[in-house]
């Protein structure tokens, strides 16, 4: 690949992450309004009793842990945060950039929960919603999450790619 074909492709990949984030964002607080507004008193079985749109309301963090320390919790995601866009801001492969870029926006959707929900600012409760079985309720942010470290942890497999090589012209 040519310098100017390696800059754009490096280009391209960091102009991906904005647009993921985004999405991740929009989608995550759009299923969390819309079941908070519809279904918020009664569970909807989706297939049985095995899939199920369930409001909870999680004031801790991942399969509620942490419940009694919600302010600590946003406070180290607006760490992760500045260090995840830090690091996306460096980062080249476009795979990286799309798992980093996952889990960025899904640190920013539960973030949103933590400032703006109830009962006050860095102490809103998330919006969990899809309950699966026995497993703990998550949301869109979650599955972004989940998503984009299990694409970090594949990638960490790769191979790294040889240095290109650097060739005298000829005259």
């Amino acid at each position: 690949m040519s310098n100017g074909a390696a800059d754009a492709s490096r280009s391209g990949a960091r102009r991906l992450a904005p647009l993921i984030v985004g999405v991740v964002i929009l989608l995550d607080q759009l299923t969390k309004s819309w079941i908070v507004a519809t279904h918020s008193d009664t569970p909807v079985e989706i297939i049985g009793h095995d899939v199920e749109f369930r409001v909870a309301r999680n004031s801790g963090g991942a399969f509620s842990t942490f419940t009694n320390a919600t302010v600590v919790l946003a406070v180290l995601a607006i760490g992760l945060t500045i260090w995840l866009v830090r690091t996306l801001r460096r980062t080249t492969d476009t795979w990286t950039v799309i798992a980093l870029a996952l889990v960025l926006g899904g640190a920013l959707g539960n973030l949103c929960d933590r400032i703006f929900r109830s009962p006050g600012v860095l102490e809103g409760h998330v919006v969990d919603f899809v309950k699966v079985g026995a497993f703990p309720s998550f949301n869109v942010a979650d599955s972004a999450i989940t998503v984009g470290a299990i694409l970090l942890i594949v990638l960490s497999f790769r191979k790294p790619e040889p240095e290109p090589t650097v060739t005298a012209s000829e005259p």
